[in-house]
């Protein structure tokens, strides 16, 4: 009777009974009763800069936060948010009426589904999407509909074709993240005005995840959705303090669109947190005002590491798909003559004292990512040399 009532109902709402413990929470457990080097899950080993977390402390001290902020967030953080898109896109918003702090970007993503999607409606998602994409779509009574991004020529790439193919008139929303997680992919500017296309003449609106926005390497550039024509309108944009300044924890995410789109997505927020991350509201007000120096170094630091652990996965007998963002790097194991990439990561802790994530988990279809690892490289240059060292065991 474990886990049933006695007219055997599951306890568990059946719109998340296909999801479980997250895959991150599961290899998290591995990597600590192993003590094996975690590259699952993406957080930083070290915290961000010393003046943001001295920020806080001082809004601790001062009584800044301790209480209920305000529902839609502090205002010198909602200032600094519009003040940030107006400085590095152009992109104008009114901090009082178009600006909304959430609990991290999860919560963003929850309360947009949850506040624009109905049941039956369907939403387009580029597969291998973030596991919370599902869950939340599949909370509103939303139906997912995934793109998927394909290997071709060392990168992840979008079909446009295959994109509009997915659009039917029961689509709703169009849910784009880019810098893409878990690829490294970074949409283009033709792809993204091909998307703004396609979202106009369909009258869609657009929920854009670009929490990784400043972590672009090499010639990639991060086009904001909402800078392109007839996007502004129609287009949730969200952002995250959490991977931009390694203070994870904290969990400060942000929503910016029109009046009318924000009170929609505030209305689904302010039942879920309520409010949160006082103090460190406005220690991110402060964040967001770094030179831009802050911001170039901090990339360049990651693009450094990406090398790092690429160079040290291409030994190991890796197949790597160089990422143009994000802090992860996904492999595929063939080469090592596997093709299981979950059973792979469940055996890595005990082979190699490494824990990675497989991207099969971030399918609809398993077998389009059957082959798929995933590793984070936003850790310290040793553990990511120990953890290319340890790795080599694998070598054929």
């Amino acid at each position: 009777m474990s886990g049933m009532t006695s007219s055997e109902r599951p306890f568990l709402n059946r719109r998340l009974a296909e999801f479980g413990t997250t895959i991150f929470a599961e290899m998290s457990a591995l990597a600590l009763s192993t003590g094996s080097i975690n590259l699952g899950q993406g957080f930083p080993d070290t915290d961000g800069p010393e003046e943001v977390r001295e920020a806080a402390v001082r809004a601790l001290r001062e009584g800044r936060g301790n209480q209920y902020p305000p529902g839609p967030g502090v205002p010198e953080l909602r200032t600094a948010i519009a003040a940030h898109q107006e400085r590095r896109y152009g992109l104008s918003y009114d901090p009082d009426a178009e600006v909304l702090v959430t609990a991290g970007a999860t919560e963003a993503i929850a309360a947009a589904l949850l506040a624009l999607v109905e049941p039956g409606d369907e939403v387009v998602a580029l597969e291998p999407y973030y596991d919370s994409y599902a869950a939340c779509i599949a909370m509103a009574g939303g139906t997912r509909v995934p793109v998927t991004l394909r290997p071709d020529g060392g990168a992840f790439r979008l079909d446009l074709d295959e994109l509009r193919a997915a659009v039917t008139p029961r689509t709703r929303l169009l849910l784009i993240n880019t810098p893409h997680n878990p690829t490294g992919t970074v949409l283009t500017r033709a792809e993204l005005t091909a998307i703004a296309e396609l979202a106009v003449e369909r009258d869609l609106l657009v929920v854009t995840d670009e929490v990784y926005e400043h972590l672009v390497y090499d010639a990639a550039e991060h086009v904001p959705l909402a800078t392109l024509p007839g996007m502004r309108g129609r287009t949730v944009t969200i952002g995250s303090a959490g991977k931009t300044f390694s203070f994870t924890g904290w969990k400060v995410g942000w929503v910016t669109s029109t009046p009318e789109l924000v009170t929609a997505v505030r209305s689904a927020k302010q039942f879920l947190t309520y409010v949160s991350s006082g103090p460190f509201q406005y220690a991110v007000a402060e964040a967001l005002r770094l030179p831009d120096a802050y911001f170039d170094n901090f990339r360049t630091d990651l693009q450094r590491k990406r090398d790092l652990l690429g160079d040290g996965l291409r030994a190991a007998g890796f197949e790597v798909y160089q990422p143009q963002g994000t802090y992860f790097i996904t492999t595929d194991i063939t080469p090592l003559g596997e093709k299981d990439a979950h059973a792979f990561c469940r055996a890595l802790p005990e082979r190699c004292g490494v824990v990675a994530i497989p991207n099969s988990v971030f399918y609809d279809d398993p077998d389009a990512g059957r082959s798929q690892v995933r590793f984070a490289f936003c850790k310290k240059d040793e553990v990511l040399t120990e953890a290319a060292s340890r790795l080599r065991r694998l070598a054929p």
